[in-house]
């Protein structure tokens, strides 16, 4: 299991397609969050895919997320992630993330359960569910004593910069027991200060630019929501200069 990191905090880059593990290589990053379809906020990526980034030699956490939409599941969508984790450590991802909730407010400690005992012998990682809930504070407790290792988090807000205050308090919740890791708007530009506020241990990213459809009819034809992100490689290395500066 990935352990709890001590020093410089850690860079995880969330990507899609295999461009992506290209470019964590090519930049060096850390880790892997591995979605399928990130425009829709990350699904299960496919099985071919983990395979290739797992090859890669960079740690992967690969997203369990049978559908889009909320994080209310029914037994079926249940059924289907729990098998779809099995199949993920089998690959030899070095982690999952996954999250669950039992209404709009509170996260479902049964299913979230559940899926711990099905990911015996990697890391999980309960994913921005957690900034739903009431309190997330709170939720930190709860979630380390199901035995997770990380919670990726924005603190409650839009994004990881507005929500430092409640990022800080759940590191301070957490007392090494798991990792806090920040994410959502991350970049060159407010990294360092992110960590300085928040002494998180780890950070998450996309490191993405937009590409130019110019005048595509793939949206139009409802192929897509709109023109796809590309990670890059130096937007990752820009990053882990401002981790470095922070």
């Amino acid at each position: 299991m990935s352990p709890v990191r001590t020093g410089v905090p850690l860079l995880e880059i969330c990507i899609d397609d295999a461009d992506g593990v290209a470019a964590v290589v090519a930049a060096g990053a850390d880790r892997i969050e591995l979605c399928g379809a990130l425009g829709l906020g990350g699904l299960t990526p496919s099985a071919a895919l983990v395979a290739h980034a797992v090859e890669s030699g960079v740690p992967v956490h690969a997203m369990v997320r049978p559908r889009d939409g909320d994080f209310r599941y029914d037994a079926a969508d249940i059924a289907l992630a729990t098998d779809e984790i099995r199949r993920m450590v089998a690959l030899g991802v070095a982690g999952v993330v996954v999250g669950a909730m039992a209404d709009d407010r509170q996260l479902d400690l049964d299913v979230l359960a559940r899926w711990r005992d099905a990911a015996a012998g990697v890391a999980i990682v309960l994913h921005r569910a957690v900034d739903l809930v009431a309190d997330p504070v709170e939720a930190v407790e709860q979630v380390a004593a199901l035995g997770y290792d990380h919670i990726l988090t924005s603190g409650g807000a839009a994004t990881a910069e507005q929500g430092a205050d409640v990022i800080a308090a759940m590191v301070r919740q957490a007392r090494g027991r798991l990792s806090i890791i920040a994410g959502s708007g991350v970049s060159a530009n407010n990294v360092a200060g992110l960590i300085a506020r928040t002494g998180v241990d780890a950070v998450h990213a996309s490191a993405s630019v937009r590409e130019d459809w110019g005048d595509s009819r793939v949206p139009a034809m409802g192929f897509a929501v709109g023109p796809r992100r590309r990670t890059s490689a130096d937007r990752i290395a820009a990053i882990r200069q401002g981790i470095g500066e922070g």
